[in-house]
């Protein structure tokens, strides 16, 4: 039996900007989907999903599932023709929108693959192989989650706007620092949202502008704070990032209640994540007490759901 894994993500600093041209920072956070690997008498592949979820995720997601498992296994060169393989996921990671779930099962399942049949592959090839799974999710992915989920750490990205790859740059902290992250139950339209934040950009380039180079500037300080591990001024970075993210009108209230109630309970800095109108919210914890204070009270705040982790190693 082959095993791997590979680690959930989420976006520190960046959402919107990121699209741009702007630096987005990721993270590699703790929890992570574990995948193990059976060979059978029967050609062709099964699987056992005993991943955690939120309601509906998985069988919403089964048919990219089916596409990304296909192209893992074919671009690892395996043949199923005559013989096959039973797969199974299962870890801590929790599948739902927002922290790398899909990125996650891709990485486990080519470490998984690559332990069974004795591949030899290294972990930039693993990264290659999870990418051309996620394209099974995303069409063309940007390559930032299944980065995250191969190499944890942080990782610095940079789109290119004329059209080439990305800039990837990973960078590893000294020790793990801890994370809340909260759902709002809420799911919006990527498409939608990026496309309101693009006719407002166009209606007042200079309005944008400004914000922009605002960003430009704390994201580049936040990279500096984070290797430092001056984790009072991530915080602050991060509650600043939020308020460029409400200027750009992608939060909502939902979001903006639970950074406040982060805050309220001790949270170094607290700021949505990803899409938003919707999603996920992060709050950066000094210490793994005030990580569960911090989640207790968001769990009873209301929100959909809540997971205690760490990113940075």
């Amino acid at each position: 039996m082959g095993s791997g894994s590979g680690k959930g993500k989420t976006i520190l600093f960046g959402e919107h900007f990121v699209v741009y041209g702007l630096p987005a920072i990721a993270a590699g956070i703790a929890s992570e989907t574990i995948a193990h690997v059976t060979r059978t008498d029967k050609p062709g592949w099964t699987l056992d999903d005993n991943r955690p979820e939120m309601p509906g995720y998985k069988e919403k997601k089964k048919d990219e599932q089916r596409v990304s498992i296909d192209n893992v296994i074919r671009h690892l060169g395996i043949d199923l023709s005559k013989s096959g393989i039973h797969i199974e996921f299962g870890g801590d990671l929790v599948c739902a929108s927002g922290i790398g779930a899909s990125a996650a099962s891709c990485v486990a399942l080519a470490r998984a693959l690559n332990e069974e049949y004795n591949l030899g592959l290294d972990d930039d090839a693993i990264n290659q192989a999870a990418y051309e799974g996620e394209k099974g999710y995303h069409g063309t992915p940007s390559g930032i989650d299944n980065t995250a989920s191969t190499f944890g750490g942080l990782v610095w990205y940079v789109r290119d706007l004329r059209g080439g790859p990305p800039t990837f740059e990973r960078l590893k902290l000294r020790e793990p620092v801890y994370l809340v992250i909260a759902s709002t139950g809420l799911t919006a339209s990527t498409t939608e949202v990026v496309g309101d934040v693009r006719a407002k950009k166009e209606t007042d380039p200079q309005w944008f502008e400004e914000i922009a180079n605002e960003y430009s500037t704390l994201v580049h300080n936040a990279r500096n704070a984070l290797l430092d591990l001056n984790l009072d001024k991530v915080g602050q970075l991060m509650n600043r990032n939020h308020e460029l993210l409400q200027g750009l009108t992608v939060s909502c209230k939902e979001l903006d209640d639970l950074v406040r109630v982060a805050l309220d309970n001790g949270a170094l800095g607290a700021k949505m994540t990803g899409t938003g109108r919707g999603g996920n919210q992060i709050s950066l914890a000094p210490d793994e007490k005030t990580m569960n204070i911090i989640a207790d009270a968001l769990e009873k705040s209301g929100a959909a759901a809540v997971w205690k982790t760490s990113f940075g190693l």
